[in-house]
């Protein structure tokens, strides 16, 4: 094992006051999401598109997962 694959630990953070979720690997924030799509794109430009983002045991969803986006209005029960 001359060189291990390293996999990305990527971790999207329990929604914000305003729904918004913060995206890191490790101790780098690669960006703010508002939906599921910004997740998506936000990995798309680190490179790391290949990574199934409602699936991948390589994302660590904290407070909720993929569905969970408090802050949209389609799922506020106004």
């Amino acid at each position: 094992m001359d060189n291990p694959t390293k996999y990305p630990h990527i971790v999207v953070h329990a929604p914000a006051l305003d729904g918004s979720r913060r995206v890191t690997e490790g101790d780098v924030t690669l960006g703010l999401a508002s939906h599921l799509d910004d997740v998506i794109e936000i990995l798309r430009l680190a490179d790391l598109d290949r990574v199934e983002v409602e699936e991948s045991d390589l994302i660590e969803w904290q407070g909720g997962g993929p569905e969970a986006w408090p802050g949209l209005p389609e799922n506020d029960d106004t």
